[in-house]
Formats: C-alpha cells, sequence, structure tokens
C-alpha cells in the first residue's frame, strides 16, 4: 500500500517508439483520490473513474483498460472482504431502477423484510429519463446474459422487453427491446432499442448496425392484451420445447400441468388447480405467430405464457422481476412434464392417490364447527427395552403385504410371468390408429396391385372368413354383400372388404395378417417406425435380470407385433426380451377361455401370470380366467369407468410393476 499515490492517481501515456502497439487510452480522473485502503474502499468510487472513449460501445475496464495499479486483488470491490461484506450484506446484484416487485413485502406486516434498497416500492435512482432509459438497457443486457447462462439464449436466441411509464405515472409508456443477432452473454446496455407503443424506434442503440429482433413485434402483443404486464420475455428452452411435443401427435393446443408445488409460481394458480399452456404453431420467422399468439392470450386469459411448438416460449408479468420468477416457474414445470412423460404418468391428471384430499363424506361437519383446536397428536412408545422404529410399537407387518384386488403385483415377487397389451400399454394408441391404419389405408391399392394372383387370393379367403364371424346385419357385412355378385375383380373385392372392416375397428385374424404383411414393407423401407413408451425398455431390463419372462398379447398378428418391437424408434431391436408372442389366433381377449389357453401354452396356471391392457373387457376377463389383472392408465386411452378403477389396480407406468424381489406375498 506503500506505493499507492497519496492525492490522485497519474495515468501517463509511455513513450511513443516505432512498431511499439498503441498504448491505453488515458482515464480521467474527476476528483483527486483518497489514501484508500482495502478497508474504506467504495463502490462510489467506480464513478469517479470516466473513461475517455465512453461513447464507444463495448469499451470499459473488462477490455483491458483498467490501470495495473488497481489490480483486483488489491482494491477492487467485491474481491475484498469488506466488499463481499458490503455486496452480499446490502447490495442486491441486479441492476434496477425501482422496486416494483418483491416476493418479500411491503413493511405492512411484522413479518415484511423490509429493504431500504430494492423492496419498499422506492425508486432507486433519480427522476431523470436520461438515468432511466441507461439503467433499464443495462438491466435488459443483464437479464440476458442471465438467460444464456441457463441455457435459454444460446445462439443468439430468445430475448427481454422491459417498459415503464405508462397512465399510472403520467406519462407515456417507453418501452426496451434486445436486438437481434447479438450474442447474449456479451450484450451491454448499448444494444438495447428503444421505442413507444406506436413500434417506432424512439432511441437506436449505440452499438452500429444492429436490427431490432423479430420478436418485436410479438412483444407488443402481449403489451397490448396482458394491460398490467411489464416486462415480456422468450427464451428458446429445452424444456419449453420439449413441452410441446409430449403430444406425439403434435395437434394439441394447450399443455395441462395439475399438483405440482411450482403452480403456485406461474401467478394465478394453486397447487390442485389445473394450469393450461396454450401451444401455437411455429412459423418460418417470428412475427409471423403474432396473430396466433394473440389468440392465444384471449383464450387464455389466466395463463401468463403461451409456448411456441418446437420453438420456445414468450412469458410475461406486472414487472421484471415477477416474469423473470414466472418464466423459472414455468421452465421448471415444463421440465417435471417432460420427466413425469418418461415415466409414464401424465402431468395434466389428478394423482389417483399419494396427495391430500378430504371427501366430505369423511368430515363430521358438527365436529369440525364445534372443535376449536385440533387434537395434540402424541406419539407412541413402546413400554419394553427396545423401541421399534419411529417409536412405534413393534408388530409383524405381513397383513399389509396380502395381494388384494386392488394392490398393484409386482415381478418377481407376485409371478414371474408379465403378459402384456400392446395399444395403450407398451404403445401408444395414437401410433396406431394415427401413424399405422392409414398407412394401410394410404397405401392399400398399390400394395394389392403388386400381389400375385395366389397371395391375392389366400388374403381374400382369409378375409371372407372374418365376414362369417359377424351377423348378417352388421355393417361391414351389408357393406360387402354384393360383392360376389358384381363383376368386380379379386383384388377389388379384397380391398372392399379390408377397409368395410377397418371402418369398425374389428380385431379379426384374416385382417391382422393382411395389415401385418404392409406394415412389412412400411418397416423394411424405413416408413414405419414403431414406438414404445420410454418405461419400457427399462422394464425389459428389470424383467431381464429379475428373470421374468414377457410375453405379449395383442389383436394384432404375432407378425406384426414382432415388426413393431424389432423396428423401435427409442431402442431399436427389442424382439431378443420378449418370450412368447400370442394374438387371436389363441382366442378373442374378451373370453376368459383365451386367458386359460395362454396359460396353458406358458406352462404355468393362471393366477401365476400378470396381464396389463387398457381395456376393461380384457382385464375382466384375465381375472375371470385366474390372472393377476392390472390396468394400463396412458396419456390418450379411453376414459376408465368407476368399478374399474375401485376394483382393479392402476399403474401410469409398466416400472411400477417391477419390485419386491423377495418376502413372497400372500395372494388373497
Amino acid at each position: 500500500m506503500s506505493d499507492l499515490p497519496k492525492k490522485g492517481v497519474s495515468i501517463t501515456e509511455p513513450a511513443k517508439d516505432k512498431g511499439a502497439p498503441s498504448p491505453r487510452r488515458k482515464l480521467l480522473h474527476k476528483d483527486s483520490l483518497p489514501n484508500f485502503t482495502p478497508d474504506n474502499y467504495s463502490s462510489d468510487e467506480d464513478d469517479k473513474f470516466e473513461h475517455a472513449d465512453a461513447a464507444t460501445p463495448g469499451g470499459g475496464w473488462t477490455n483491458g483498460q483498467i490501470p495495473p495499479l488497481f489490480t483486483p486483488a488489491v482494491t477492487l470491490h467485491p474481491y475484498t472482504r469488506s466488499g463481499r461484506l458490503a455486496l452480499y450484506g446490502h447490495h442486491r446484484r441486479w441492476i434496477n431502477f425501482q422496486s416494483s416487485w418483491s416476493r418479500i413485502g411491503d413493511g405492512s406486516s411484522s413479518l415484511d423484510a423490509v429493504h431500504g434498497e430494492s423492496s419498499k416500492g422506492d425508486s432507486v435512482m433519480e427522476k431523470c429519463p436520461v438515468e432511466e432509459g441507461k439503467t433499464v438497457k443495462a438491466l435488459v443486457a443483464q437479464l440476458c446474459e442471465r438467460f444464456y447462462y441457463q441455457g435459454w439464449a444460446t445462439g443468439t436466441g430468445g430475448g427481454v422487453s422491459i417498459r415503464v411509464g405508462g397512465p399510472s405515472e403520467g406519462r407515456p409508456y417507453r418501452v426496451f427491446v434486445a436486438p437481434s443477432g447479438v450474442q447474449k452473454e456479451d450484450m451491454v446496455g448499448d444494444d438495447v432499442f428503444e421505442m413507444d407503443m406506436n413500434q417506432e424506434v424512439v432511441e437506436a442503440p449505440k452499438t452500429p448496425n444492429l436490427k431490432i429482433s423479430a420478436c418485436t413485434p410479438l412483444w407488443f402483443v402481449v403489451y397490448k392484451h396482458a394491460k398490467s404486464a411489464m416486462c415480456v420475455i422468450h427464451t428458446h428452452s429445452m424444456n419449453a420445447q420439449l413441452a410441446t411435443m409430449l403430444d406425439p401427435t403434435e395437434e394439441a393446443t394447450v399443455l395441462r400441468v395439475t399438483h405440482l408445488e411450482m403452480l403456485k409460481g406461474v401467478g394465478h394458480h394453486a397447487f390442485d388447480d389445473v394450469l393450461e399452456v396454450p401451444i401455437i404453431d411455429n412459423r418460418p420467422t417470428e412475427d409471423q405467430l403474432a396473430d396466433q399468439l394473440e389468440q392465444a392470450i384471449l383464450k387464455y386469459p389466466k395463463c401468463n405464457a403461451v409456448l411456441v411448438r418446437r420453438h420456445g416460449i414468450y412469458a410475461w408479468g406486472d414487472s421484471w422481476e415477477q416474469a423473470k420468477a414466472q418464466c423459472e416457474s414455468f421452465d421448471y414445470l415444463f421440465e417435471t412434464a417432460v420427466k413425469l412423460k418418461s415415466m409414464g404418468i401424465d402431468c395434466g391428471v389428478k394423482p389417483i392417490s399419494g396427495t391430500y384430499r378430504v371427501d366430505e363424506s369423511d368430515v363430521d361437519m358438527a365436529e369440525v364447527e364445534t372443535q376449536k383446536e385440533p387434537p395434540v397428536k402424541k406419539q407412541k412408545v413402546t413400554n419394553g427395552s427396545s423401541p421399534a422404529f419411529n417409536a412405534a410399537e413393534a408388530k409383524e407387518n405381513d397383513a399389509d403385504l396380502l395381494l388384494t384386488r386392488t394392490t398393484i403385483p409386482l415381478v418377481p415377487r407376485d409371478s414371474n410371468i408379465l403378459l402384456l397389451d400392446i395399444e395403450g400399454t407398451t404403445s401408444s394408441i395414437s401410433f396406431v390408429k394415427e401413424v399405422l391404419f392409414p398407412f394401410v389405408r394410404n397405401n392399400l391399392t398399390d400394395f394389392i396391385s403388386n400381389l400375385s394372383n395366389e397371395q391375392v387370393a389366400t388374403h381374400l379367403l382369409a378375409i371372407k372368413k372374418d365376414f362369417t364371424t359377424l351377423e348378417n346385419d352388421h355393417p361391414s357385412v351389408l357393406a360387402c354383400r354384393d360383392l360376389d355378385e358384381k363383376s368386380t375383380s379379386a383384388q377389388q373385392n379384397l380391398a372392399s372388404r379390408v377397409l368395410a372392416l377397418m371402418d369398425h375397428d374389428l380385431k379379426k385374424t384374416g385382417l391382422k395378417a393382411f395389415q401385418s404383411d404392409m406394415w412389412d414393407e412400411g418397416y423394411k423401407s424405413g416408413e414405419l417406425v414403431g414406438h414404445t413408451y420410454s418405461d419400457f425398455k427399462p422394464m425389459l431390463d428389470w424383467c431381464k435380470s429379475n428373470k421374468v419372462r414377457v410375453c405379449i398379447y395383442s389383436s394384432g398378428a404375432v407378425h406384426a407385433q414382432k415388426l413393431l418391437f424389432g423396428h423401435t424408434e427409442r431402442e431399436g431391436d427389442l424382439t431378443a426380451y420378449l418370450d412368447a408372442h400370442f394374438d387371436t389366433t389363441s382366442g378373442n381377449k374378451h373370453n376368459s377361455q383365451s386367458y386359460v389357453t395362454i396359460a396353458t401354452a406358458l406352462e404355468a396356471q393362471p393366477n401365476q401370470i400378470i396381464f396389463v391392457s387398457d381395456s376393461e373387457a380384457e382385464v375382466k376377463a384375465a381375472r375371470e380366467a385366474g390372472m393377476m389383472a392390472v390396468v394400463s392408465v396412458r396419456p390418450g386411452n379411453a376414459p376408465l369407468s368407476k368399478d374399474v378403477k375401485e376394483q382393479f389396480p392402476l399403474v401410469r407406468s409398466l416400472l411400477q410393476i417391477c419390485g419386491g424381489d423377495d418376502h413372497i406375498s400372500i395372494v388373497n
């Protein structure tokens, strides 16, 4: 410290030699400096330095213009102990122009923690338009930098807009917007545009050649319809993007989330409310989203955000603090939704159990009205010398391990044979309805035209046999009753019968064999890729490691089953994990005898097999045969009746069946 100047600092330029590098620009000092030390240094000292090139965007101490004399380790806040105490003791890290919003409180309650700098609602700077503009621009840059490091604004994507003023302050709005094509982690306030509510540029950035963000029309759509909004944030968050693709058809117009704690953070919602976040389709340029965004805001006024499919999110709030907090909360919910989907759980469905609820029938209202204070709960302890876990009386809990009608059976504890349906259990119903079936319809004529006469005759004979199992007045029969009498070709006859059966979603053996031959070509060409839920492969791994046999029973032909599991999108060929396949050649899936037949083929008793399906008729038939029947609950499945929900165990993921490799339960 003895080398520090006593009265002032003079930074002199070195002698100019030919070929010598250009000297650093001179720092001007407004006032003479005291003989300060790390203990008396204040952040106010920073303001006593003015760069000669302050008008140059991006210039400053971080670009090498800090004098060697003032090394951070010696003097600069916050690298000293006193500096860190000052920073974390009462200085907030965010640049701010007023304390517009805070979860801390406003001092109206003894529980509020009031801080002079940013929580009382007071301005933190003079009412100077120039200083206000400078501060808000710097704040926009600071937010963009933070969002970059959160992974929300990579590759120059994303942006922030803040507006100040307005009728409540007796002045026009001032709207500040981030530019386009700027590295968000390197933004400075000099890069930010100021505009008015007519979308006219009031003050261009000091940095030359910058363009207004393509998001600009969207900022103003939000400001127009969300009257109290003072900040809009746009991110390219990976969680937001994936949340828009949870629906495999990508036709969903809303994402629903319920029973998550962070719902409280998005505004207007409680833990047990259902949040509906609208989803709009992406366009080649962001300005083309304006009409969709406007419609979504008007349709879902309770939501402070809109998702853009395969793109990101727009979120807003009554201040920049609220917008930031809500955007963070939305992102947390999206990440949760994506991870729950990978577990086979729909984030928009109210939990069946495991969350607090009060049924009115169980509440004695008279007791509630007369009881002023809840009774004090006392912990039970044992009189013996060895208290049990949680100080409760030690007891054998064999009764709790009994397998009841609604208990989820576990492999390998309760069975080492798992029999699975496909649609709505291992794979999405929408894949079958919206991918496989349309493939047959769209390629039917071309496929039949390439068959030999012998192949056509074989398929036609099998399809006609399907018709013999139908009543004479069945719509499919009526649609085809004159085909044999007309002079139609065998190819036309076959095509008409296939479509007639498909029109009524009939699970017939001949039809399924024909469809599987068509799908064979689709899978081999790569046009078709099998869908399985993300929990399917981990479940297969568990069963393999625990010597559990996994078998398939589907109305689809065995050949079609093997094609699907042999060409999965997620894991490739999974057929090696499957021990056996059964289709309608083993019997109708609604008939209990079919399950007895399958048990015999597996050389097991029906009560040694766990069967999982989304179909009520199938689980009832399996239980009637003696199997342990479980209902699969997946997004897009048909709603379940009350009696099935009350009488059968329900699972949202096949992993819920895995576990319990010891303690054989007693089947009740």
